[in-house]
């Protein structure tokens, strides 16, 4: 059974994600696959060339600060890396088609038009006030939030795509709680 996990910049998916995998099967973090890929020499090399940019083990934060500037585009970023993430994940779902469980952590699973590739989607939904404090605990800025926050559909849209909606605006064991009894369904 494959579960992806959604939900807008900062509502906690990479939490439940770990939650809702721990123990019952492999979870593949689009976000993860997205941080090693900035540490490859290879793909520094190709952003620098893409982007005009100094070639530096700084890579993320100058495409950051360029993004903040309005000096990058971010469609063209995303269609740099999504072929390579989705390679990944094509890779992660071959080694685990055998498992009972796999779990899938994409942010923009609906907007890759992903949906069908997966038997149950769970959203995580929190009010954006409450993202936008967590993103900025994170190190995070306003105006990137606001960037990264406005490139993905609404909850209301999104949610329409799901199976489960989980509210986390509380704290862990309420989120847990909540997690648990949507998985024991399947168990």
């Amino acid at each position: 059974m494959k579960i992806g996990i959604i939900g807008s910049l900062s509502s906690g998916k990479t939490t439940a994600s770990k939650i809702l995998s721990r123990g019952r099967g492999p979870l593949f973090s689009a976000d993860d696959a997205v941080k090693n890929l900035y540490n490859k020499k290879k793909f520094k090399k190709i952003l620098s060339q893409k982007f005009n940019i100094n070639y530096t083990r700084n890579s993320k934060k100058i495409i950051k600060d360029k993004l903040i500037n309005g000096k990058l585009n971010l469609k063209k970023l995303e269609n740099l890396i999504h072929p390579f993430v989705r390679k990944k994940m094509s890779n992660f779902t071959a080694k685990n088609k055998k498992r009972p469980f796999v779990f899938y952590e994409i942010p923009l699973l609906v907007e890759s038009k992903l949906t069908k590739k997966f038997d149950i989607i769970i959203f995580i939904k929190a009010k954006k006030t409450i993202r936008l404090k967590r993103f900025i605990a994170k190190g995070g800025n306003k105006k990137l939030f606001e960037i990264l926050n406005k490139k993905q559909l609404s909850d209301k849209k999104k949610i329409k795509f799901c199976d489960h909606v989980v509210v986390n605006e509380s704290n862990l064991k309420i989120l847990n709680k909540n997690l648990s009894d949507i998985i024991t369904k399947y168990e």
